[in-house]
């Protein structure tokens, strides 16, 4: 849908919450980033709301060529948006390129949820991970963040956990209140809580009642994955980022000491090839940042390990719109949920190999586990006749290599050692992105003082293209 629109006429899709708003009624007037002046727009609580739309491509386009900046975002998935607002907030002049439509990768192809991982909560336990922990704490934290932030694209949404037998019972409810407690004040959402099997049938009317003995509800948050990038993108080019889809990293530019100081880039809707200059360069492609890599480095081996999530879009009789459930193991371990989404009712996700492409597409066999594992949850069947939709996007770790054996362990940290190539981002989890973003501002700011460094000492030279070949 952005794809047709384009960013301009996506601008219009956010709510006026959304736009710059001045709590002065002395301010009436703000001029937007073509330098022309608009009306505010009052608005009922005595604040107002003033018009801004993002600069057109050929303006953007020319400030990609004619201007160096402090840091150059390859990716406008939801961690490379991040990295790019929070560069901008820190006074970094910033640019961003994504060879596709912003968020038409993972960061549109997600369970839609905003949550700490109650999975990873049961894991950090049984396996005494206090790393593990930390995670779950610091998503939790940016949980609240982002539901404060964006209400009117986040919303809480209670889960239900569905027991069949009478040990789950306590051992669910004891998962929940840890989960709250994980939370502490930054909770945001009401105290998860147990109740009956038939307060569970008539809040999950879909809900399989032979063998129910109760069932515990816990909350996490629900949102818009692919609204909330855009908004993150559109934020940042407000603030001064300069941001621009549809565009591919062709080669990196390297100094004669051979730091990374750019890209030679082509605009895949004209052709037009072009160089950006930055003083840092940063790797947040997702999985496929081995290709990027290896426009730095073609005999840098592979460490991304990517995994396909396959999520189905079932008729909305299927869930309440306030309320979903989980299934805490699937036959063969996983977890999978059933949530209320525009009106419909998604089902996911799966955890299988898959090869790096733009399009993954979802296997007959995996949208057929879905089913069978719907099958034995809801009391009404499931038949691939109800599926409405179904997509797959790609989910990804690192694995270790001589490259990386010092990287952190945690997916959510960056990585590459090497200070002369581009910084690689590992974000996965998206409620992360903002801590993600936090840990590579001082990896940013030693390359820009580095680079300034080289200049007044007289050693920066001009950039010389080298492509992989």
């Amino acid at each position: 849908m952005y794809r047709s629109l384009g960013i301009a006429a996506a601008a219009s899709i956010l709510t006026a919450r959304q736009a710059l708003c001045d709590g002065s009624p002395a301010r009436h007037k703000l001029q937007d980033a073509s330098g022309k002046t608009g009306n505010a727009i009052p608005c009922a609580d005595g604040t107002f709301v003033h018009p801004w739309q993002p600069p057109p491509r050929e303006a953007i386009k020319r400030a990609l060529r004619d201007e160096e900046f402090d840091v150059l975002v390859i990716g406008g998935g939801c961690t490379g948006a991040g990295v790019a607002l929070d560069a901008v907030h820190r006074g970094l002049s910033c640019a961003l390129v994504e060879q596709n439509d912003f968020a038409a990768g993972t960061s549109s192809r997600s369970t839609k949820l905003i949550h700490g991982g109650v999975r990873y909560l049961e894991s950090a336990f049984k396996n005494l991970d206090w790393s593990m922990l930390e995670l779950v704490d610091e998503a939790l934290h940016e949980r609240k963040f982002m539901l404060q932030s964006a209400p009117y694209m986040a919303r809480p949404l209670p889960i239900m956990i569905p027991a069949y037998s009478w040990w789950q019972v306590p051992y669910f409810w004891v998962g929940a209140k840890f989960y709250d407690l994980v939370a502490g004040r930054s909770r945001f959402v009401p105290k998860s809580h147990y109740i009956d099997r038939d307060e569970a049938l008539h809040r999950y009317p879909m809900l399989k009642g032979d063998g129910l003995k109760g069932a515990v509800v816990y909350y996490d948050a629900m949102h818009n994955d692919a609204r909330m990038n855009l908004g993150i993108i559109l934020t940042a080019v407000q603030k001064g980022a300069r941001a621009i889809n549809h565009t591919e990293v062709v080669s990196l530019l390297h100094n004669e000491d051979g730091r990374v100081c750019g890209a030679k880039v082509r605009d895949t809707i004209s052709g037009e090839e072009s160089t950006i200059r930055a003083k840092v360069v940063v790797n947040a492609t997702g999985p496929f940042s081995d290709h990027i890599r290896k426009l730095d480095d073609p005999n840098a081996e592979d460490i991304i390990v990517p995994a396909g999530g396959v999520h189905v879009v079932l008729p909305d009789h299927f869930s309440p719109s306030d309320m979903g459930i989980i299934v805490p193991k699937t036959r063969d371990g996983r977890v999978l949920f059933f949530l209320p989404w525009e009106g419909m009712t998604l089902a996911g996700t799966t955890d299988s190999k898959t090869g790096i492409t733009m399009r993954p597409q979802p296997s007959a066999e995996e949208v057929k586990f879905i089913l069978r594992e719907a099958n034995r949850v809801l009391s009404r069947k499931v038949t691939k006749g109800d599926v409405r939709a179904a997509w797959s996007g790609i989910r990804y770790e690192s694995k270790e290599s001589e490259q990386n054996r010092n990287r952190c362990d945690s997916d959510s940290k960056p990585s590459g050692c090497n200070p002369k190539s581009p910084a690689l981002l590992f974000g996965p989890i998206l409620v992360l992105l903002r801590c993600i973003s936090v840990l590579m501002q001082p990896l940013l700011l030693v390359g820009h003082l580095c680079a300034i460094s080289a200049r007044k000492q007289g050693r920066q030279r001009r950039c010389l293209a080298r492509t992989s070949s």
